[in-house]
Formats: structure tokens, sequence, C-alpha cells
């Protein structure tokens, strides 16, 4: 989800900001608001409740009034003219001053904790990041070269050990989590090579997305399309299929022209549509069941400007002009958000220029401070009292207002992401994407069920990857999401009836309950896959609990 689609305030109401800070007697500190989500794990959650009734009763209240009004006022153009100042007031006293109920260690600040939003180990314990899986792996290697990776895999079969790659632990599902040897690929990183004249850069299988688009921007080069987030590394990101939206331009793994695999028996494989052409038709998303990849290369282009529009726009006109809307532009992508009939629409589409940035401390009231921080704060009240969840959503989606921008591809596609939640994804066929959303909408409208986080929808076009969520079809992904720490299996479980009844493919990465029985039906190739797996990993070296379930023994 590009949480930069979810600002609860407006600058009009700073002055009213000002005074809730000045009466709480809190000062501002950035390195506090970006850390927000790490202030849950470091901090007895007792002392973020307890040690701050005010700020919790202030909010709630806040959320009731705020939404009493409906946002005070819509002029006949349709701009706001101010949004629910007692809820902006308390969030804001929750998102600035939470820091200082830790106890008398004050503020927790940057070099006390990592910022990344990465996977921690604590006791030889690894957990992921969005806190669905821990693994106790018997050892742990980080090789510095592919030999020193060869030599690992062989001693593991040895010992009699399974293997798994392990990146940046974004997806919530078990997929890499192991009780034998863990692979740490991060020294396999940086570019190997960039070839010009073939618009291909490779790329070591360790290398965080983050890093690569920032070289490939130095070089003046970019990826075609690439997802909301960059804090994968590159081989997690491909094998379990992250993508972002495209009418034309599919995931990351499409954008793949050759691959180097580590197999079962220590061997590297080089893979491409020419070499070991059936290797390369499915390691794109292998799902670490094939090999542990050690270098990716991609196509690339010379770097481009994109225009994004952001614009709040109503269900109903959403799910009408849909097809509309995604012939239209390049990338097309929305978010509802539940309880309310509302979403916000982002185009992007190719722009000859002038580049024209969001502004730098815009960018950062916007996309840091409203949507990562104040965000944070409006979901720990909704955790504590469900029953103001459906004000907050109101009060979010009319607090949205419309933006255009210009930038390079990886600023405009991907935003910060750190507030923390666990995520289910299910790709259904394009054509049957406004029925099963309506669907979606319709089953949250008569529960019981309390919905923080909004809907996501993007879209692919068909792809030639034999697990690839989109393999043989043009792809609508409808993505569902709650905050960590909320009990989401009822949700989940309502919304993954849905998809299914659809013929919904779910993201390899991402929560679901499907298993080979499943996949075998959905996915023409599957057979062709298990059938390759069998022939280059006949022992289950790559073998987890995860793999046995949507592969089959």
């Amino acid at each position: 989800m590009a949480v930069s689609m979810i600002p609860l305030l407006l600058v009009g109401n700073l002055p009213f900001l000002a005074v809730a800070l000045f009466v709480a007697g809190l000062a501002v500190d950035p390195t506090v608001i970006t850390t927000m989500s790490l202030i849950e794990e470091h901090v007895p959650r007792a002392q973020l409740t307890g040690g701050m009734p005010w700020v919790s009763t202030g909010l709630t209240a806040g959320v009731a009034a705020g939404s009493s009004v409906a946002g005070w006022v819509i002029d006949a153009a349709g701009a706001r003219a101010g949004y629910g100042v007692p809820a902006v007031a308390g969030a804001v006293a929750v998102a600035v001053g939470s820091s200082g109920t830790a106890g008398s260690s004050g503020r927790l600040r940057v070099g006390e904790a990592p910022l990344g939003s990465t996977a921690s180990a604590r006791n030889g314990t690894w957990r992921n990041w969005g806190g669905t899986v821990a693994a106790r792996p018997a050892r742990e290697v980080t090789p510095a070269s592919v030999d020193e990776l060869t030599a690992a895999v062989r001693r593991a079969a040895e010992d009699g050990l399974p293997v798994k790659a392990v990146g940046s632990g974004h997806s919530f599902t078990s997929i890499a989590a192991t009780d034998g040897v863990l692979i740490r690929p991060h020294l396999l990183s940086g570019i190997r090579d960039i070839d010009r004249t073939a618009g291909t850069v490779t790329v070591g299988a360790g290398t965080p997305l983050k890093r690569l688009n920032v070289a490939l921007a130095r070089e003046g080069l970019s990826l075609t399309n690439m997802g909301d987030i960059m804090e994968q590394t590159v081989s997690g990101a491909v094998s379990t299929g992250t993508h972002g939206t495209g009418r034309d331009s599919a995931s990351l793994s499409a954008q793949i022209r050759g691959l180097e695999l580590v197999t079962a028996d220590g061997s590297v494989l080089s893979c491409s549509a020419q070499e070991n052409p059936d290797v390369f038709a499915a390691a794109r998303t292998g799902l670490g069941a094939l090999g542990i990849l050690t270098a990716v290369t991609f196509a690339v282009e010379p770097v481009f400007l994109l225009t994004a529009r952001e614009e709040p726009m109503s269900f109903d006109r959403v799910c009408s002009e849909f097809d509309q809307l995604h012939a239209e532009n390049e990338h097309f992508e929305f978010y509802w958000f539940p309880h309310t009939g509302n979403t916000n629409t982002k185009r992007n589409n190719r722009s000859a220029g002038p580049e024209r940035p969001v502004p730098q401390l815009k960018g950062w009231f916007e996309d840091e401070f409203l949507s990562n921080g104040v965000f944070q704060a409006a979901n720990w009240v909704g955790r504590a009292a469900p029953g103001t969840v459906p004000a907050i959503a109101r009060i979010s989606s009319r607090a949205l207002s419309a933006r255009t921008y210009t930038d390079i591809p990886y600023k405009v596609f991907t935003s910060p992401r750190r507030v923390r939640f666990v995520e289910m994804e299910y790709a259904v066929a394009r054509e049957a994407l406004v029925e099963t959303v309506r669907e979606l909408k319709a089953m949250i409208d008569r529960s019981p069920l309390r919905v923080s986080f909004p809907v996501e929808v993007r879209t692919a076009p068909a792809d030639d990857i034999t697990l690839s969520t989109a393999s043989g079809r043009d792809t609508a992904y409808i993505a569902v999401h709650m905050f960590k720490g909320t009990p989401y299996q009822g949700y989940f479980t309502a919304a993954e009836r849905i998809f299914t009844a659809h013929g919904g493919r779910p993201h390899w990465g991402k929560i679901h309950t499907r298993d080979a029985g499943y996949f075998s039906g959905v996915y023409p190739r599957f057979g062709e896959f298990t059938a390759l797996r069998d022939r280059l990993d006949p022992e289950r070296r790559f073998r987890n609990d995860y793999l046995r379930r949507v592969l089959g023994t």
C-alpha cells in the first residue's frame, strides 16, 4: 500500500496543531516521527497506553467530534477548508508525544534501534518484518562469493540440513523460514555489469532494491516498472513475484533477462531465454524452491520522467469507469477506504517534463509526518478502540486532496513504509476486478469488521512466467491489510473466500491458506514447475513447511 495515500491533516490546521503541542509541553523531533513503528517494539504497550490516558482519550474524543462535523466545509469546487481539528490535535499529540512516555530513558532516537524495515534476529531467532513468522535456524551463513555459497550448500547436504535464503523479511508467509541453514545474501550485492547496448544491468541477488534504484539513477538508467516499496532484496522480490501496477509493463520478474542460480548439488546455472530456458521460465518467480539466486540481469532503459496525478474519487465512479481509467493511463491504481464510499486514485504517465518534484518540506509533511506518524497514531487508537475505526476512516478519506508532481520513476512509484501491518493479496482476472471488489465492499459493510487500512487495487498485463500471479492472463490485484497486532483472521478469511470464488491466485509472499491442490487448478503450468523441481532438487534441499504446502511433497 502506498502510504502517501493516507494523509489525515491539512497545512491550514497548523495553528491548532501548535497550540496542542504547546499545551502538552512537547517538542517536535523528526527522528521520533520517522521511527514511530519502532516505538511499539521497544516500549512496553502498557507504557504507551496506561502512561498517557489523556492522549488516548483526547484522540478518541477528537475522532468522534471530527467525524460529527463531517469535515466542516467543502466548498462548491470540492476543495476542503477544514477537517476535524480536534482529531488532528489528538493525533499529533500521540505522534509526537508518544516517545516521551517510554519512561526515564526519554525519546527513542536514531541509532538506538535500526531504522530499516528488515527482518530481525534476536537470540538466534529470525523474525520477519510483519511479525507473522519466527524461526530458529541451526546455523546462519553470510557468503561473500558464489564459491562460498556453493560450499555452504554442499556442507548442508553433508549434514542433512535444509537450506533457505532470506532477504529483508518482507514476506508475510513462512516462505523463507528454516530450522536448517539460513543464508543471508547481503554480501552478494552491487552492480556487476551494465550493458548499455543491450539495455541490461546485472546485479548481485542480495542487493536491496533501494540501492539498485539509486545506483541506476546515478547511471542515467531505470527499471521500467516497480512496486511501491523498495526495502526488499532483488532475490526476495523476484522470488515471490513482487509487482507494481501497469497497463503494459509487468512485474520485476517479467523484466529479468538472465539469472544465475546455485542448485541443490552446488552447481551454478546461468539461465536466460537461450540458455537453460526451462529453468529461466520458472526461476524468475521460483519461490526459493529451485535454488538460490546469486545474480539477476534486468532490462533497463534511459531514466525517464513520470507525472503522478493523485485524486480523490468515489468508489462507485472508480468501479464504473475502471476500464477507461486503466486503458487511458500507463499506471493506474486506487485505494478504497473501508466503511466509506471514498477512494484515492493515482495515475502515473510518462512525461516530457520539466521535472517538478514534491517540495521537500511538503513531501516530509505529507509522506512522513502524516502518512506514517499520524497514521500510526490513528491505528493505535483504532486497535485500542475498534468502534472509532469508521470515524477515523471517514476523516482519512475526506482529508485527501489532489496533487500532481513529476519526477524520476523510483521517486514516483515508491513511498516510505514505516507503519507495520499484515497483508493478503490476490490476483484475479482483470475482467473480474470490479465484481470482486464490489463483493468485498458489500461483505465489509454488512459485517462487524473494523478495517483501518485502505484496500489497494493494481493491475498487470499477462506474462509467460510459470508461477507468476499474472501467468497467462491480464490481471488485477486486490490487497487487504490490517494493522500489526490487530486480529486479522476473520477479515482475511472472508476476503479469501471471495477471491478464491473468482479463481484468484494469492501473492506468494503474503498471507493465504491455499495448498498444492488449489494451485494445480489455477495455474495451468503448475505441473511443469513441480517436474522441474523434481529434477533440480530431488532430495528437497530447499524444502520447508511452506513449500511442502504450496507445492506438495
